[in-house]
């Protein structure tokens, strides 16, 4: 199993122990993962006030080459905090230095703020996917690029930016796997039966450049709250998911792997669903 989406370092809760590359790895041992994509934590004002950087997700991987897959991460307000900002040299650097690609992505500004546009652009020229956290709204508490119910923003930043590989994350993505998502559900965890295909559906069937990161409590509870239809859409999507965790807690639960398993087991997905989404969609993303 290759893991799309991990963090290192503290979070944002007092007196809550970092998760380092040695607890990360206990877990990605006991779970089965044979390699995982570590993104770098804070260095926006939206996350955590200690920042695990580039560096040192670069500074892991170069002591565990063969386990830890290095992102980085950018802003896309950093340099001049506008829509020409050239990030090309930046995105240079860090592929060159090991980096498979970007995120995740947390500013909280409308996923098709011109600044996000030029950054998504100049991601897709250096082949460098970039990993998004999706939320309803531009607002104090958030973090992530914002879109509104049905998804106006993200198909606008797909079709404006082809070139560029999006990787969508968290409750504002996940909500709307179905029809029946609410401007009052779309933000959390919606519960119960699907009443039919959403936009999430939609779009990763229309546009080539959309992928959906089944890490967290979003993705895991996008597939399971209806477990049949989770089923069918993991197979009608299989090209299109990426296995992940969103490991960045000491000892955190990690549902999605058992119930994957299980569904396999079953018979409810097939063995070469199972395959691609837990290995083969992420070695051709990030290029392996």
């Amino acid at each position: 199993m290759i893991d799309i989406h991990t963090h290192l370092g503290r979070g944002t809760v007092q007196d809550e122990p970092a998760i380092d590359e040695w607890e990360l790895l206990r877990r990605m041992d006991e779970l089965g993962i044979e390699q995982a994509v570590v993104l770098p934590r804070g260095l926006t004002p939206e996350c955590s006030f200690f920042p695990f950087t580039s560096e040192q997700v670069l500074a892991v991987h170069q002591r565990h080459p063969d386990r830890i897959i290095p992102f980085c991460k950018l802003d896309p307000r950093n340099g001049r905090n506008s829509p020409d900002t050239d990030f090309s040299w930046v995105l240079a650097e860090y592929r060159e230095a090991g980096c498979r690609g970007v995120g995740e992505l947390t500013a909280n500004l409308p996923l098709d703020d011109p600044r996000y546009l030029n950054l998504f652009r100049q991601c897709g020229q250096a082949g460098m996917p970039a990993i998004f956290h999706l939320v309803p709204v531009v607002a104090y508490g958030m973090y992530g690029p914002a879109d509104e119910l049905g998804l106006p923003r993200l198909e606008r930043a797909l079709a404006e930016c082809p070139q560029a590989v999006f990787i969508g994350h968290a409750m504002g993505f996940w909500a709307e796997i179905a029809s029946n998502v609410t401007e009052e559900t779309r933000g959390g965890y919606p519960r119960g039966p699907v009443a039919g295909p959403g936009r999430v559906p939609e779009l990763l069937g229309k546009y080539p450049n959309l992928y959906g990161d089944l890490s967290a409590g979003s993705g895991f509870n996008a597939i399971s709250r209806d477990p049949d239809f989770g089923c069918r859409f993991l197979e009608e999507h299989q090209d299109k998911l990426l296995f992940g965790t969103d490991i960045c807690h000491v000892n955190q639960e990690v549902p999605i792997v058992p119930w994957l398993r299980q569904a396999r087991e079953q018979g409810r997905i097939s063995e070469q669903c199972y395959q691609k989404i837990t290995r083969a969609n992420a070695r051709r993303v990030l290029g392996q």
